[in-house]
C-alpha cells in the first residue's frame, strides 16, 4: 500500500476557508501528500477581513505537535500564522528536534491589512524562527517588517533577499507580487539564484495566496525535490490557483486550490 508523504502545517484557522490551515490542507490534498495540522489560533474571518483573533495556549500547540510528530512523523513542516511571541518561541523550540525541511511563511498582516502577529514577536521571528527555516517566503511588506528594506522595483529584490538571509534561513523566496508588471519572485541561498516570472493575472480574488504557496513548497519538498525544483513546481501550482480564484461574499475571494484536480480529472 502506498503511503503518501506527510506534511504538517502549524498555522491559524481561517473561518472563511480561503487561507490558513484550511488553505494548507486543501493544497496538500491537491498535490498528493497527507496533510496534518497544529492549530495556533482561531480567527473570525471572511472575504471582508478579520473580525477577531484568539491565540491558543502554548501548551495546546505543543501537545498537538508532539502528538503528530512522535507517532506519525513528518517529511516537511510549514509554519504560518503564529499570533504571539510566546507561540513563535514555542514552535521554534519544537522545530529544533525536526530533521525534515521547514517552510516558514512569516505571516504578519492579512491581505486586508489586519494584524495577525503581535508586534512584540518580531525579535523572536528574527532570532528563533528564521534560523530554523529551510525556506522562508516573505512578501514585500514582510521583508520591510523583518529587515527594514523597502522594495520599490525588481532591482531591489536581491538586496531584500540578502537582508533576510542574514537572519539564518538556508533559502529565501522574496515574493515580488506587489510590484507592477510581471509577477517576479527571487529564490536564493546567497550563492545560487533562480528568478521565477509569470504574467500578472487580472483577478482580484487572491485570498490565501501566501499560505497556498508555502504549503505547496512544503508538499514538493516532502516528495524529495530540491528547493529550487520544489519552489518552481509550487509557483506553477499557485499561478493556476490564482487564475481560478473566484468571488465569495462581498470582498476578496479565495484562490482555487483544486484547479489541477479538475484539469487532470
Amino acid at each position: 500500500m502506498r503511503i503518501p508523504p506527510r506534511v504538517l502545517t502549524v498555522a491559524g484557522s481561517d473561518s472563511g476557508g480561503g487561507a490558513g490551515i484550511q488553505a494548507d490542507l486543501k493544497t496538500m490534498l491537491a498535490l498528493g501528500v497527507h496533510g496534518m495540522s497544529v492549530l495556533t489560533a482561531v480567527t473570525a474571518q471572511n472575504s471582508r477581513g478579520v473580525q477577531g483573533v484568539w491565540p491558543l495556549p502554548a501548551e495546546a500547540v505543543r501537545a498537538q505537535f508532539r502528538s503528530v510528530v512522535d507517532d506519525i512523523g513528518v517529511q516537511a513542516v510549514k509554519t504560518g500564522m503564529l499570533a504571539s511571541a510566546e507561540l513563535v518561541r514555542t514552535v521554534a523550540d519544537l522545530l529544533a528536534d525536526v530533521t525534515a525541511p521547514v517552510v516558514v511563511d512569516p505571516v504578519g498582516i492579512s491581505k486586508h491589512g489586519d494584524a495577525l502577529l503581535a508586534a512584540s514577536a518580531l525579535e523572536a521571528v528574527r532570532t528563533r524562527l528564521l534560523p530554523a527555516a529551510t525556506v522562508v517566503t516573505p512578501n514585500l511588506d514582510e521583508v520591510a517588517w523583518l529587515t527594514g528594506v523597502q522594495v520599490a522595483s525588481e532591482a531591489d529584490l536581491r538586496r531584500a533577499a540578502e537582508a533576510v538571509l542574514a537572519y539564518g534561513p538556508r533559502w529565501v523566496l522574496v515574493k515580488g507580487g506587489h510590484l507592477s508588471g510581471d509577477a517576479v519572485d527571487l529564490l536564493t541561498d546567497g550563492t545560487e539564484e533562480r528568478w521565477l516570472r509569470s504574467a500578472r493575472l487580472d483577478n482580484r480574488h487572491t485570498h490565501g495566496t501566501g499560505c497556498t504557496l508555502a504549503s505547496a513548497i512544503a508538499s514538493e519538498l516532502a516528495k524529495g525535490r530540491t528547493v529550487p525544483t520544489a519552489v518552481t513546481a509550487a509557483k506553477e501550482y499557485v499561478t493556476g490557483a490564482i487564475a481560478g480564484g473566484f468571488p465569495l461574499g462581498e470582498g476578496i475571494g479565495p484562490v482555487d486550490h483544486g484547479w489541477n484536480l479538475r484539469r487532470t480529472g
